[in-house]
């Protein structure tokens, strides 16, 4: 926790000014019980009406100024613990913009929301707790001194009572830390399975796996709530304990403290006052134990968020004293050079089986490169490589002949437009959906890319045009529809590289047609790289890559393909027989 101290600093002001409202408000309560012993002994006793009514007055101005200075304590602790709140979970979310995939993988995306939303919320408590729990340290402090002033022979009473809080108090603390972990491992589990559901709704509805996934979601919830429910019952024995400590200890100040009432060497003022010292000194101890044990939750969350903050980009910007010179253009060609890949890491390699392995081709501007293999061949990870979204794990990826790794991210992936295997779209106006990648282009330039990706009829018939809402992920458009708004988002930046992976796979084949030619005009000098699951849609590509089993199993164009590679002929075969098939059935 002591690393995220430095959130505190710009609200340094409110950091000091509310612990000090709190020094006054407890030195009003402090002074209150010997306020009360005057009235007793001086007023009640001594029957002085007069003296009653002014101490009593001066108790009501006490009072004030300790709820003054309890409001201002809270005022100030709030702002701050909001405030720094804020703060994390903005410095959070930066961060993890700059993760690789590779990255988010490993922490896992419901982890992640976990720790950006229930993590910062404990550190945001356990904040404001810290700024207003100095009344409890100085309660406890003043009450002793107070009560060993007014009578050294009773304050021996909680020489014994103290230390049996503070033993219990730490073998709670040392039993409950581990349980708060897994309480937020458990709840990490919970998001995860709730995340994946939310997202893949459609697939458990036409899959009718509602009841499955009710269950997985329960046992998730299960193990959370078990967990959590044994954390809190170890808590729950906290104010049991600490009250029959409390009330033993006011018992035996009665027994001991009456027989020196009525011996004459303790007035019944002072005895009603050392009562109030000692219940307030033994509620600010009760109060320290709750401090401690949430001390023990918030560093979990702490050290869960710091994880974040020290785990390393796999990604990082070039240095710019090394990087290469600033270029003002890019032709584009992309060039691959002995390239592997896995999901393990740079490090890994050895450990698990490559993705990819020892890849080499060119991709020349003004040309389309396409990309077949069956599914898990590689062909997603292949083109990945080329904006850095995953690093590659030996071999070079090359720009115009430039390491990829040697170009600044922003300039590398601004001159990359790229369309990702599953059309994500953002709630919000289609014309923005579009202009997301280029938010100053204007509606021409809009329409232009919409018609060139054949969006433009069907975003005409919808109720707005170009300003109509889609729901979150595009709900309310067809899979087609989000494909092509994703493809007209990669046109308008009028990209030296052009990358769609499979990102036809849910229009027709005329539509895909006249994408094919749409795009040949628009980006005629660009490098186009297409992943395709269709034959149909690569036949005019001027080179062909046949992955298969993360290597390159043939090259060349259609023709060239047909002749000399069997996986080729089997591909074409086979989405022949599927065409007549189909055929004869209409």
């Amino acid at each position: 926790m002591w690393k995220l101290r430095s959130y505190l600093s710009p609200y340094k002001t409110s950091v000091i000014l509310a612990p000090l409202f709190m020094v006054l408000e407890v030195s009003m309560d402090l002074w209150l019980p010997a306020l009360m012993a005057s009235i007793v002994n001086n007023g009640i006793i001594a029957g002085d009406l007069a003296y009653i009514q002014r101490t009593g007055l001066l108790m009501l101005g006490v009072a004030f100024i300790g709820l003054l200075g309890g409001v201002g304590c809270t005022i100030f602790s709030s702002y701050a613990s909001q405030n720094v709140s804020m703060d994390l979970r903005n410095s959070l979310f930066t961060k993890i913009q700059t993760f690789s995939f590779r990255n988010i993988d490993e922490l896992k995306t419901g982890s992640l929301i976990t720790r950006l939303t229930n993590d910062v919320v404990q550190v945001q408590t356990f904040v404001q707790m810290m700024l207003r729990s100095i009344r409890s340290p100085l309660l406890f402090i003043g009450s002793f001194i107070m009560a060993l002033v007014m009578s050294p022979r009773l304050s021996l009473i909680l020489l014994i009572a103290i230390p049996l809080l503070f033993v219990f108090l730490m073998m709670l603390i040392r039993r409950s830390f581990p349980l708060f972990t897994k309480v937020q491992a458990m709840l990490d589990g919970v998001n995860s399975v709730l995340q994946e559901n939310l997202s893949g709704i459609r697939v458990v509805k036409a899959f009718v796996r509602s009841d499955y996934e009710r269950e997985r979601f329960a046992e998730a919830n299960q193990a959370y709530t078990g967990v959590a429910i044994k954390a809190t019952r170890l808590l729950a024995l906290n104010m049991p304990v600490m009250t029959l400590i409390l009330n033993l200890s006011i018992v035996a100040v009665l027994w001991f403290g009456g027989k020196l009432t009525l011996g004459g060497s303790l007035s019944s003022g002072e005895l009603i006052a050392f009562i109030n010292y000692v219940t307030q000194l033994l509620f600010a101890m009760l109060m320290i134990t709750n401090i401690l044990t949430f001390i023990s939750r918030a560093k979990v969350s702490a050290d869960r968020i710091q994880e974040v903050f020290d785990t390393e980009p796999e990604i990082h910007d070039p240095d710019p004293a090394d990087s290469r010179e600033q270029r003002t253009s890019w032709s584009g060609e992309v060039e691959f050079h002995d390239v592997s890949f896995d999901y393990g890491g740079q490090h890994e390699h050895n450990a698990r089986e490559l993705i990819l392995k020892n890849i080499s081709f060119k991709a020349k501007p003004g040309q389309t490169t396409a990309i077949l293999g069956e599914t898990g061949s590689g062909k997603s990870s292949l083109v990945h490589l080329i904006p850095r979204l995953y690093e590659a794990t030996s071999g070079q990826v090359r720009i115009d002949g430039h390491d990829v790794r040697d170009i600044p991210m922003d300039e590398l992936r601004g001159m990359i437009g790229m369309t990702l295997q599953q059309s994500v779209l953002f709630s919000g106006k289609i014309i923005d959906n579009i202009r997301y990648g280029r938010p100053d282009a204007s509606y021409e330039e809009v329409v232009q890319a919409a018609q060139a990706a054949q969006a433009h009829e069907f975003i005409m018939q919808t109720p707005e045009g170009y300003d109509t809402v889609i729901g979150q992920k595009g709900v309310n458009l067809s899979g087609g529809q989000k494909q092509r708004i994703s493809i007209a988002r990669a046109l308008l930046i009028r990209p030296r590289i052009l990358i769609l992976d499979d990102s036809t796979s849910a229009v027709d084949v005329g539509t895909e047609s006249r994408i094919q030619l749409a795009l040949k005009e628009l980006v005629q000098n660009s490098t186009s790289i297409i992943i395709a699951q269709r034959i149909s849609s690569v036949m005019e590509a001027d080179q062909i890559l046949v992955l298969d089993n993360g290597t390159i199993a043939a090259q060349g164009t259609h023709k060239e393909l047909l002749q000399a590679s069997e996986i080729y002929q089997d591909i074409y075969r086979s989405q022949r027989k599927e065409d007549h098939a189909h055929a004869a059935t209409n």
